[in-house]
């Protein structure tokens, strides 16, 4: 019995926490647009790339093979 006197306010400390960031998020418009973020993996990855940036492919030495190793 003397664990519930101990257990019971953390519980409901802890619903209160969970209560209190919830209407937190929701004022503050963390859930307005829950469709969008989905559907952003689903687009082309190019548009999202500034003018100029280049693929992800690396392009040095270790990737491609120098001129002197074709030689032998």
């Amino acid at each position: 019995m003397s664990a519930l006197y101990i257990a019971l306010p953390i519980a409901l400390l802890l619903a209160l926490v969970g209560l209190i960031a919830f209407v937190w998020s929701v004022r503050s418009g963390q859930l307005d647009d829950l469709e969008t973020p989905a559907l952003r993996i689903l687009g082309e990855e190019d548009e999202r790339r500034p003018a100029g940036h280049q693929s992800n492919r690396r392009t040095d030495s270790r990737t491609q093979p120098s001129e002197a190793s074709e030689d032998r």
